[in-house]
């Protein structure tokens, strides 16, 4: 994830900022939920440098899904952005993957990076079509609005959510600086996913603190996290990011999915697997994770 990566971090402030104030309207008379569903992914599974690690020794790629869906129970699935798959790869990614698994689609290029959005084209509605298939394996899918994307197309962002259909769930992340320079402009976004039961993307990465606005727009919260090769400090974020969801889990969240990102994705599963050991100190939460394959002692021995 090359947004916000920062060559140096050393005067980096990674302290969470405070809840943004429109959570309050959200917390309002919100239970205690008695259990909270937490997902944890990567953002694919065709790496093969996982193999040893993450997948047996011997993988072959027909069967990344099948190992990866079974160490993980999510996906930000991000081929989904360049090309709407077929109903026979949308079958195959429903029946392969454990009942448990959720994917999280990214919304295509063709249609969040056009002049309308897609309403006026058919890809949006055989995305719909195609995804739709998913069934109860769909977790929520995740749109990535474009940088040239402000606070002033905010009506046209009403408009499309009036079309997308409730059944499939949707998260939506904004990179323009104008959704964060004043605290009614990022209000105003959170009140519209709100209004149409969407949810608002939270990203914590090095070079745009801006775009960690700790706002909830409704009780599912998606964060992308971007680490920095297992810095020390990926590992202290993660621990001030579980408290932070604890507290929110205590005032009625329900629904967390929790993408580390790494460069180049190789890394990730080792911070997944911090995350999902820590996740599981919390009370109440339904969560599954990585166990990662120790190294073969033998292998070892030839260094």
């Amino acid at each position: 994830m090359k947004f916000g990566k920062c060559a140096d971090i050393s005067q980096v402030d990674f302290q969470l900022p405070s809840d943004a104030s429109f959570n309050q309207q959200v917390y309002s008379g919100r239970p205690t939920p008695k259990s909270v569903s937490f997902y944890i992914g990567c953002t694919g599974w065709s790496m093969k440098e996982w193999i040893g690690k993450v997948y047996p020794k011997g993988t072959k790629p027909k069967d990344y899904l099948h190992h990866y869906s079974r160490q993980f129970n999510t996906i930000e699935h991000n081929t989904t952005h360049y090309r709407i798959p077929d109903q026979d790869t949308i079958n195959k990614w429903r029946e392969e993957a454990p009942k448990d698994f959720r994917y999280c689609p990214k919304v295509p290029q063709r249609i969040s990076h056009s002049r309308d959005l897609g309403m006026s084209s058919q890809e949006l509605r055989l995305f719909w079509e195609m995804i739709g298939g998913l069934d109860d394996r769909l977790g929520c899918c995740f749109m990535q609005l474009p940088p040239h994307f402000g606070y002033n197309k905010l009506p046209l962002l009403r408009e499309f959510l009036k079309m997308w259909p409730l059944s499939i769930p949707l998260a939506i992340e904004v990179r323009h600086e104008t959704w964060f320079e004043e605290t009614a402009a990022t209000e105003a976004w959170l009140q519209l996913l709100n209004e149409y039961q969407k949810t608002a993307v939270i990203t914590d990465v090095a070079g745009r603190r801006d775009v960690l606005h700790m706002g909830l727009s409704n009780w599912t919260t998606m964060i992308r996290f971007v680490g920095n090769g297992l810095h020390p400090s990926d590992y202290d974020r993660i621990d001030a990011w579980l408290l932070r969801l604890h507290s929110w889990m205590e005032k009625g969240l329900q629904e967390i999915y929790f993408f580390p990102h790494e460069p180049d994705n190789i890394l990730a599963p080792e911070l997944a697997s911090y995350l999902h050991s820590q996740v599981q100190l919390l009370p109440g939460v339904a969560t599954r994770g990585p166990k990662l394959i120790e190294p073969d002692p033998e292998q070892l021995s030839l260094f």
